[in-house]
C-alpha cells in the first residue's frame, strides 16, 4: 500500500518543497536577505494586522452569505412546496458555473455610479447623487460576489443532507409542539452539522485563494499581500513566508472540519418518506422571493448582462475564442479524469488503512492556496532541478499544477461518498472471497457513483475558470478562456470579455446539468 500512495503523495506535494528551497540561507546573497527581511518587517509593522483583518471580515461575512442562501434555499425547496419549485431548484446550482471574477465585473459595471441601476434611480429621485447607495467596489460587494458565486457548494450538500435525514425525528418534533421554524433552527441544523462545515471549508478555501475578484474590489488580503510583494516588491522570498502564514489559515479550517465531520456516524440516519408542506399564498410568495432572487442574482443577470454586451458587438465569433474553449476543454478533462482517479485511490485506501488519512489533509493544502503562488512553488522547483524550459513547451507542468490545486475538491466529495456505506458491507464482502480491488469495483464504485460525478464536476468547473496558475505556467501561444477574459479586463475592454465569459459559463454549464439530472429528488 506505500508503494502506491506514497510516491503519487510526494510527487503532489513536491510544488510546496518549491516554495521552502528559496527559504535556504545558502541560496540567498546578503543583499536579497536584507531586502527581504526589511520588506518582511515592514509589512508585519504597518499592513500585515489590516490584511488579516481584512482576510477575517471577508470569510465572515462570505460564510453568512452562504449559509444564509445555501442552507436557506436547501431547507425550502426539500420541505415545502410553492410555485416554481421543481425549475427554481434545479436553478440554484447554475452560478457554480460562473467565475468570482466575472461576477465581479459585471457587478461593479451593474452597480457603479454610471450604471444602469443607479443612473435609474437618480432619474426617478431627479438627484444628482444616491448618498444611501453602497460602494459596490468594496468589501461589501466582494462578499456578494462570493457568496452568490459559491452558495451552490453548501446547498449542493445541505439539499442531500436534508433528503436523507430521519424524517422520523421531524414528526416526534412536531408531536412535541415544535414549530416548522424551532425543529429547523434546534433538531435540523445540529444534526447537519458535519455537511455544513464540509461546504464551509471548500468555500471559504475558495475566498483565501481567490486574486482576480479581491484585486478587482481593491480589498486588501493575504492574497493580495502576497501578490503584492512578489509583484511590487519584487521579494519572493518575502511572499513565500506569508504563503506559508496563509497554510496555517487552511490547516485551521481543515482541522475543524475534520472534527466536525467526526461526529457524522450521530447525523446520518435512513430516513422514511419525506413530508413536503404546502405553502400558502403569502408564504409561498414570500420563498419564491428569496430563491427566485437568489436565482436572479446569481445567475439570471449576469447571463442577461453578458448576452446583451455580446449582442451589442454584433455577434462576431473571434477564431481566438474558439481557441481559448478548445484549450480549456482539453486541460479540464484531462485534469478532471486524473484527480478522479487519484481521489478514488486515496480514500479508499485510507478506508482501509485510516493512519493514511493525513496524506489526503496533506494534499487538501494546495486548494488553499493561490493559483500564482502555487505556480510559484513549480517554477522554484524546475529552477532548482534545471528544468525551467519545460514550461515554455509541454503542457503537462500546467496539468500539474491543476492536480495539485483542485484535487482536495474530488477528494472531500469521495470522503463524504464513502462515509455513506457501511464498514460491514466491506466485512460481508471479504467473507465471501472477494479481494480489496474486488470489492472497489463491484460494491463501492457503483455506489459511489454520484459523489464521483460530483467530485469530477467540481474539478472541471473549477479548472475552466483558473486563472493566476494559468497565467504563470501556460506554454507559449496557449490562451484560455480565463486568460482572454483576464486580459480584455485588464485593458478595461469590458463588452470584449463578454463572449470568453459567456463560453466559459457555458461550458460549465454543461456538467452542472447534468450534476441535476444525479440528484436526489424531492417531491
Amino acid at each position: 500500500m506505500k508503494l502506491i500512495i506514497v510516491p503519487i503523495a510526494a510527487l503532489l506535494f513536491l510544488p510546496f518543497i518549491g516554495l521552502v528551497l528559496p527559504l535556504n540561507p545558502l541560496e540567498q546573497s546578503g543583499v536579497i536577505e536584507l531586502n527581504s527581511t526589511s520588506n518582511l518587517r515592514h509589512l508585519w509593522d504597518f499592513l500585515l494586522a489590516s490584511y488579516l483583518m481584512e482576510t477575517f471580515k471577508l470569510m465572515l461575512g462570505v460564510t453568512f452569505g452562504v449559509l444564509m442562501l445555501g442552507v436557506g434555499n436547501a431547507w425550502l425547496v426539500v420541505n415545502y412546496q410553492f410555485p416554481g419549485k421543481k425549475v427554481i431548484e434545479l436553478a440554484l446550482i447554475m452560478p457554480l458555473a460562473i467565475p468570482a471574477y466575472v461576477m465581479a465585473y459585471l457587478l461593479v459595471d451593474l452597480l457603479q455610479f454610471s450604471g444602469p441601476i443607479q443612473t435609474s434611480i437618480r432619474m426617478i429621485f431627479r438627484s444628482d447623487s444616491l448618498w444611501f447607495f453602497p460602494e459596490p467596489r468594496s468589501l461589501l460587494g466582494a462578499i456578494l460576489t462570493f457568496s452568490l458565486c459559491l452558495y451552490p457548494y453548501v446547498y449542493l450538500i445541505m439539499r442531500t443532507q436534508f433528503i436523507e435525514r430521519n424524517s422520523t425525528l421531524m414528526e416526534v418534533s412536531a408531536t412535541l409542539g415544535y414549530s416548522q421554524t424551532q425543529t429547523f433552527y434546534k433538531l435540523a441544523l445540529p444534526m447537519a452539522r458535519p455537511a455544513i462545515m464540509a461546504g464551509i471549508a471548500l468555500v471559504l478555501m475558495e475566498v483565501l485563494a481567490d486574486y482576480g475578484a479581491v484585486s478587482y474590489f481593491g480589498i486588501q488580503t493575504l492574497s493580495t499581500g502576497i501578490f503584492k510583494a512578489w509583484l511590487s516588491y519584487g521579494d519572493r522570498v518575502t511572499a513565500i513566508q506569508l504563503a506559508l502564514g496563509l497554510c496555517f489559515v487552511v490547516i485551521f479550517i481543515l482541522s475543524i472540519e475534520h472534527i466536525s465531520r467526526s461526529k457524522i456516524r450521530y447525523a446520518r440516519d435512513r430516513k422514511k418518506s419525506l413530508k413536503v408542506i404546502k405553502l400558502g399564498w403569502i408564504n409561498a410568495l414570500l420563498t419564491v422571493i428569496f430563491s427566485g432572487g437568489t436565482v436572479l442574482l446569481g445567475f439570471i443577470l449576469p447571463v442577461f448582462l453578458l448576452l446583451q454586451s455580446v449582442y451589442q458587438l454584433g455577434l462576431k465569433v473571434d477564431f481566438r475564442y474558439l481557441n481559448g474553449l478548445t484549450n480549456s476543454l482539453i486541460v479540464s478533462t484531462i485534469t478532471t479524469f486524473i484527480c478522479v482517479s487519484i481521489a478514488v485511490g486515496f480514500t479508499y485506501i485510507v478506508r482501509i488503512n485510516p493512519s493514511y488519512f493525513l496524506f489526503n489533509r496533506l494534499l487538501g493544502f494546495g486548494y488553499a492556496l493561490p493559483g500564482m503562488v502555487l505556480g510559484i512553488g513549480i517554477l522554484c522547483l524546475l529552477e532548482f532541478l534545471d528544468l525551467a524550459w519545460w514550461i515554455t513547451t509541454s503542457l503537462w507542468v500546467l496539468i500539474y499544477s491543476y492536480m495539485v490545486r483542485f484535487l482536495a475538491s474530488s477528494i472531500q466529495s469521495l470522503e463524504v461518498g464513502f462515509s455513506r456505506i457501511s464498514n460491514s458491507i466491506d466485512e460481508s464482502a471479504s467473507l465471501l472471497g472477494q479481494t480489496k480491488c474486488q470489492i472497489l469495483k463491484k460494491i463501492h464504485l457503483p455506489l459511489l457513483s454520484r459523489s464521483i460525478t460530483i467530485g469530477a464536476i467540481f474539478v472541471f468547473v473549477d479548472v475552466m475558470k483558473e486563472l493566476p496558475a494559468t497565467m504563470l505556467l501556460r506554454p507559449f501561444n496557449f490562451e484560455t478562456l480565463a486568460i482572454q477574459v483576464y486580459q480584455f479586463a485588464a485593458d478595461e475592454r469590458l463588452d470584449e470579455l463578454a463572449f470568453p465569459s459567456l463560453c466559459i459559463v457555458t461550458a460549465g454549464l454543461i456538467p452542472v446539468y447534468i450534476l441535476t439530472k444525479l440528484m436526489p429528488k424531492t417531491r
